[in-house]
């Protein structure tokens, strides 16, 4: 999702990379629901795709979408140089494109999916304006606190009170998202994603969310533009050291704070530790994939992460149009049916097209087309 800025091969590559490991936890949602994937007895699994299943929950969800926001801080103060050295107008321009991304976001959410991100990312770029200007010292600290505060409520809070308490309304609605996702028309699908919701969430529990979002989710994001200030990952060679440590230390710690609502029965506590784990382990897959562009910047696998992290936009819609029609109803119909296993072997082989097309493509051409139709609302000019 960038505009056009000198590009940075690692970072492309770390992009890349992150929509593969996006692409992988969506299979979920795309093949059972948002709701659904939460609630993985209901479809009564095998013990081989509980096994993926688990392994997609502690490795993968969750992991990949802060790599990507920490990207997304990181972009945000590249294009702010960027802007500033055009002597254009740096708020304004962010403005814009934060703007774009929430129409985009909610067409998508409208029209295709009920995962989105953009409309959030973009909502939250313009709560990140405030912080544009700021020095790299007060994005740390303001991310140090609010990262300090999110470990402490969800240490102290399981997220019970936005559980759906209603066994019986959430049974009857994936009854309903099972039948109409995977044999339901276009127009059918839309209407139950749209107007159907399950959540019990009264007006203040509604508020206190939206609150509590940018405690969530802002910490990566100032994290990512603090590494931008401070220049990481631009060098990955002369700093493979540092990046071999952190991996070592942050992935096994990562891992483990996932895996606690798995290994204890506390509920609140490995809610938490499980929260916690969600910034810790995107850090050291940052930091792994780092440390592997200093050995091998020039590898074909890294190159093809790099290619399909250029085209991000345009990608992670496509992600969305393939998906769907392989699994709703005006597509093949198989919601709820390739299970967790093939799932993950559908994911690479999407991914590995996405790499094949995003190859040749750039060979043609230096943006995508949402890429591209991106920058001239930003720039408002054509070319």
């Amino acid at each position: 999702m960038s505009l056009t800025i000198k590009r940075i091969g690692s970072i492309d590559g770390i992009r890349g990379w992150s929509l593969f490991g996006i692409l992988l936890a969506n299979l979920l949602i795309f093949q059972y629901g948002i709701f659904g994937k939460d609630e993985i007895s209901y479809f009564d699994l095998s013990q081989s795709n509980l096994f993926f299943y688990y392994f997609v929950k502690i490795f993968i969800e969750g992991a990949f979408m802060p790599i990507f926001t920490f990207l997304f801080g990181y972009s945000l103060i590249l294009m702010r140089n960027s802007l500033e050295r055009k002597q254009l107008r740096i708020k304004w321009h962010l403005f814009r494109r934060f703007i774009v991304l929430m129409i985009l976001g909610g067409l998508h959410s409208t029209f295709l999916w009920e995962g989105d991100i953009l409309f959030v990312y973009g909502l939250m770029g313009i709560f990140l304006l405030m912080f544009v200007n700021r020095k790299p010292k007060t994005l740390l600290i303001w991310g140090v606190l609010l990262f300090a505060a999110f470990s402490i409520i969800s240490l102290f809070d399981s997220g019970e009170d936005f559980e759906l308490t209603n066994p019986e309304k959430i049974e009857t609605y994936l009854d309903e998202t099972w039948i109409i996702y995977g044999t339901g028309t276009y127009a059918e699908i839309k209407d139950h994603r749209n107007n159907v919701d399950p959540m019990e969430l009264s007006g203040g529990e509604a508020v206190l969310l939206l609150i509590l979002m940018p405690v969530l989710l802002v910490p990566m994001f100032l994290f990512g533009m603090y590494a931008a200030h401070r220049k990481w990952l631009l060098d990955p060679l002369k700093e493979k050291q540092q990046y071999l440590i952190w991996l070592l230390i942050l992935i096994p710690l990562g891992l483990l704070l996932k895996a606690a609502p798995y290994l204890f029965n506390e509920a609140g506590w490995s809610f938490g530790m499980s929260g916690i784990g969600g910034t810790v382990l995107p850090i050291g897959y940052i930091c792994l994939f780092a440390f592997a562009y200093s050995k091998l910047h020039t590898h074909r696998l890294l190159i093809a992460f790099e290619n399909v992290g250029k085209l991000s936009l345009t990608n992670y819609i496509m992600q969305t149009i393939i998906c769907t029609f392989i699994f709703y109803g005006y597509g093949i119909g198989l919601f709820a049916k390739l299970g967790v296993t093939a799932s993950l072997f559908l994911g690479i082989l999407i991914f590995s097209v996405q790499v094949m097309v995003s190859t040749l493509y750039l060979k043609l051409f230096n943006q995508g087309p949402l890429e591209k139709l991106m920058r001239v609302f930003v720039y408002l000019k054509i070319h």
